[in-house]
């Protein structure tokens, strides 16, 4: 089954629960016994049981004068320990402060603490951002994560796989490359847990998470549309990614439920960039300016900042008034290559991404992007494998992005 679901209020995600506050003791008001009935003596240091070091089931043992054994079966809640026995390991583990280690248990059990991840991008702030917040779900439940890139290449995403398998982890956590997902499914009839990260397909063996792309294209196409724009270039990355080919669906569904209600022609055209990168997009939008008659300056200072102002070129009426961008790195390419010679956004061509990472806000004009909610993401995908088993219900959820609008969005140029 799809479970549908729109995204999470940032106040109630796993992601932003408040940190419990730390409470500071209310001084007392009564005498203290070392003050009682004559003059204060100093107070007499009670050594520590454990010699300073941090306390070990052994020493929680050997305070409640039972085993290691019962201080185990207590802690893990296996076996039957009477009552009495039960209350006295408790009150040593609280006398000393002791503190299970998971990653141990888990190693005593014989389960891998390691979950290996794979993505399809280091270099994609997306992929890592949804990282940290699958690394904080994991490490709650004392796992260890082993990140890897497949670089969106089938091969090499089967012979990670199979690494992955060797090391007998508790799970995989992956964003698949356009495959069959062959090795996946061999995985799991192996016993190994597979949930699919950012990819919409629903195996009848593996869990799977995503944001609808398709949605997140037609919020940004409709959002351009509304403000009056009528001359449309997506910059997309590669035909052989599946986001790609689902965000460019997006823009085609957009486009034509707008024409069932305007008779106002639309240009829109689709340009491939080779990667999902910034220099890609900077060198396609190079391309199309150079292709317009305008005069490219390629040495920049940073992303979408120029040396000195430059006098605003004259763009044809074929340029487009706007660009989506696929991602948020191929705009900040885009970006680049506009300012960098003198086109002014959003006056003279609008500009949207997507993903909405954290440094496009900070853009010398920030940017209209689309949301994707890349923390709450990895960790929605984690506790989609640390809650699975054999006999776990496989799950399918999906959110539903937002749009957030920014500076580098506005009329169409001459409007």
């Amino acid at each position: 089954m799809v479970d549908s679901i729109p995204r999470r209020d940032a106040t109630t995600s796993p992601a932003a629960q408040p940190r419990p506050r730390s409470t500071r003791a209310t001084p007392s008001t009564a005498t203290p016994p070392s003050r009682q009935g004559g003059r204060p003596r100093p107070e007499e240091a009670t050594p520590s049981p454990t010699g300073g070091r941090a306390p070990s089931v052994k020493d929680v043992a050997r305070l409640a004068g039972v085993s290691v054994g019962t201080v185990s079966n207590v802690v893990n809640q296996r076996g039957t320990v009477r009552a009495d026995i039960r209350e006295r390991v408790a009150h040593a583990i609280s006398e000393l402060g002791y503190v299970p280690n998971p990653t141990a248990q888990a190693l005593r059990r014989g389960v891998s603490p390691v979950v290996g991840v794979a993505v399809l991008d280091l270099r994609n702030p997306f992929f890592m951002e949804a990282a940290a917040g699958m690394e904080r779900r994991l490490s709650a439940d004392g796992c260890v994560m082993s990140l890897s890139a497949t670089h969106s290449d089938p091969e090499t995403e089967s012979r990670l796989l199979r690494t992955l398998a060797g090391q007998s982890p508790r799970g995989i956590l992956l964003a698949p490359s356009d495959a069959d997902l062959v090795t996946a499914h061999e995985l799991v009839a192996r016993g190994i847990p597979v949930v699919l990260f950012d990819c919409p397909e629903t195996p009848d063996d593996m869990s799977s998470i995503c944001v609808d792309d398709r949605a997140g294209a037609r919020l940004a196409i409709s959002h351009l549309l509304d403000l009056g724009h009528r001359r449309i270039t997506m910059l997309n990355g590669p035909s052989t990614v599946r986001q790609a080919r689902h965000r460019q669906s997006g823009v085609m569904e957009a486009v034509e439920a707008f024409t069932t209600h305007s008779q106002d022609p639309i240009d829109l055209r689709v340009c491939e960039v080779e990667d999902f990168t910034a220099e890609a997009g900077r060198e396609q939008t190079q391309q199309m300016l150079a292709d317009a008659g305008v005069e490219v300056h390629r040495g920049t200072s940073g992303v979408g900042k120029r040396t000195g102002p430059l006098a605003p070129p004259v763009l044809p009426d074929s340029f487009p008034t706007a660009l989506f961008c696929a991602n948020d790195l191929i705009a900040f390419g885009a970006m680049t290559a506009l300012r960098d010679s003198g086109v002014r956004i959003p006056e003279d061509v609008s500009l949207v991404g997507f993903d909405d990472t954290p440094v496009a806000s900070q853009m010398s004009v920030p940017l209209t992007t689309v949301n994707q909610p890349m923390d709450e993401l990895g960790w929605a995908a984690a506790e989609l494998l640390l809650g699975g088993g054999p006999n776990a219900r496989i799950r399918h959820e999906r959110f539903f992005p937002n749009l957030v609008v920014r500076a580098s969005t506005g009329a169409p140029r001459g409007k």
